[in-house]
């Protein structure tokens, strides 16, 4: 009888320590997640990394690594955590199955958010569409377009397409193309184009205005025009000089063929 209450003694003894020792790997542990978990998020902010994406990090961290610690604290205390890291496993691989659109959403988000191909309020042509970027979530990017419609593209078809980002650099090159009859003087028409441009303040004049012939096409003399302007500016200038183009031709006696072929191309989904 006393060899089996001092059994009895012992048994509670030791599970005593397992279960002070369990609690101790517990609390340490949580402190030790949680500790990692602000150090992840302070590198990452200091870093310039996308808040959302800093908060998303630092909760997975805690909540992974607070898994291992209540595995550990489990075993010390005898229960077997074979099938339960065998259950784990599987619901994980099922999630990744039935998630997979989300997840390659969410890898490309995240990639978004660290190289920072295009930022909020960059213009960007991308997976089929164009708008001023709004929002850059783990998920999607929200663009707007000119016409304040608002477009939600997955991030997976942003990150597999070509990004354009046309907002990207402070200047742009206008391109115009300009058609005069085969009796004007070249160089006149040469000269009155170069006056045009130089009169516009908008226009750089640092790189030079090109200005040269593109073609000889079947009605008219097509004249190449490249300028350069801030990336702002690029819209209002193009517009204001082809009516300021039109009202000189007239004031000079320059012939503009009728009907003349518009041989430059754009997207209306750029003008804003």
């Amino acid at each position: 009888m006393e060899d089996w209450f001092g059994s009895i003694q012992e048994l509670i003894a030791i599970s005593g320590i397992n279960v002070l020792a369990a609690l101790a790997i517990f609390i340490v542990g949580k402190w030790g997640a949680r500790f990692l978990q602000h150090l992840s998020e302070k590198f990452m902010t200091r870093s310039k990394v996308e808040p959302t994406l800093v908060k998303f990090v630092g909760n997975l961290i805690y909540f992974a690594l607070l898994t291992f610690v209540i595995l550990a604290a489990l075993g010390q205390i005898g229960i077997q955590t074979t099938s339960f890291i065998a259950v784990i496993g599987a619901a994980g691989l099922a999630v990744g199955l039935a998630l997979q659109g989300s997840l390659s959403n969410f890898a490309a988000g995240v990639l978004l958010i660290l190289f920072r191909p295009f930022k909020k309020g960059d213009y960007i042509e991308s997976a089929g569409t164009a708008g001023t970027v709004e929002e850059i979530q783990i998920f999607t990017t929200m663009l707007v377009t000119p016409d304040n419609k608002l477009i939600i593209v997955p991030n997976s078809k942003v990150i597999g397409d070509n990004i354009v980002n046309i907002s990207a650099k402070p200047t742009r090159r206008v391109d115009f193309v300009f058609g005069v009859g085969y009796t004007d003087d070249i160089d006149k028409v040469k000269t009155v184009i170069r006056q045009v441009l130089a009169e516009d303040s908008r226009v750089h004049q640092n790189p030079e205005v090109f200005v040269g012939v593109l073609a000889l096409a079947d009605s008219s003399v097509n004249f190449a025009v490249r300028a350069w302007v801030n990336a702002a500016d690029y819209w209002s200038v193009f517009f204001d000089t082809n009516e300021k183009m039109k009202k000189r031709f007239d004031a000079e006696e320059i012939s503009i063929p009728f009907p003349q072929r518009d041989i430059h191309l754009f997207s209306e989904k750029e003008t804003a």
